[in-house]
């Protein structure tokens, strides 16, 4: 399958100005993805971007008070390429992994083998380990029977909840190249009868119809303030809601479209978070 055309937007800035130009890149340009990326043991950062069109360079340079620069991808599985050789990922009950790593699995944890494909997810996300370890954690107190993973990426999260409660799952997400790879990693990790992987814009597809008890939405902000009314509509009573792939400085934000709903938790690493909701019975 060859890899989608994406080009990359990136801007050098010192590490506390990153979070907010993060937020404004996402939520001005629209893009698919926004990285972080600090330097070790240096007051630098760069923020990068990642679209599928060509973005206008002049006008992200306006937007962001500076220059910022835009360059193709190579053409190639570059996502694959980027994630050859990572090291496995403990998050909560979950240990993740590649097939380079399918040796030292230790004990006492749930495996997910996560494959590099064209889809985004593997664990090293600040975000996605902060959902696993969510997952985790919810675990230990409720058990949920109606779980939808919306914007599932590689399957990850949906993997995750099918091993943690034994239920069927629904994954969607909006690029069907992400669906066929969950589909795919599903299979690898021995839960393919319990997943279901959809292709779907929000909630727009008949598979996800119904009242879910927990939602897990690892995406953009951007998207998640468009889907607010969605998402929570096709929340049950009494149902969690896990919010992630923000940063920290847009919850305030982002919980003024999810007004209606009770915060429970907020789980940060660095510039990230990860928001547990609940919907009231009443």
């Amino acid at each position: 399958m060859p890899a989608p055309p994406l080009w990359k937007a990136s801007v050098a800035l010192e590490k506390h100005a990153a979070p907010d130009m993060a937020s404004l890149l996402e939520l001005a340009s629209s893009p698919q993805a926004v990285l972080i990326v600090e330097e070790p043991f240096g007051p630098g950062a760069a923020v990068e971007a990642l679209y599928t069109d060509e973005p206008d360079a002049a006008f992200l340079s306006r937007l962001a008070g500076q220059a910022v620069t835009v360059e193709p991808l190579p053409d190639q599985d570059w996502i694959k390429l980027s994630q050859e050789g990572l090291p496995p990922v403990r998050a909560g009950s979950f240990f993740v992994y590649g097939a380079h790593d399918s040796g030292q699995v230790p004990h006492g944890v749930i495996p997910m083998r996560i494959e590099a494909g064209l889809a985004f997810g593997t664990g090293h996300h600040e975000t996605t380990a902060l959902c696993l370890g969510v997952l985790s954690d919810l675990a230990r107190r409720r058990a949920y029977r109606k779980v939808l993973d919306l914007g599932c990426g590689t399957g990850l999260l949906a993997i995750g909840a099918a091993k943690l409660w034994k239920r069927n799952v629904v994954a969607s997400d909006i690029d069907p190249v992400a669906v066929e790879v969950t589909r795919e990693n599903a299979r690898k990790n021995g839960v393919a009868p319990l997943v279901r992987a959809v292709t779907a814009d929000g909630l727009a597809n008949p598979a996800l119809a119904g009242a879910h008890d927990l939602i897990i939405a690892n995406i953009l902000a951007g998207p998640l303030t468009r889907l607010a009314p969605q998402i929570v509509a096709g929340l049950a009573p009494g149902g969690t809601l896990v919010l992630s792939g923000l940063l920290t400085n847009q919850e305030k934000m982002l919980l003024s479209f999810y007004h209606k709903l009770r915060l429970r938790q907020g789980h940060r690493d660095g510039p990230w978070s990860a928001l547990v909701l609940e919907k009231p019975r009443g």
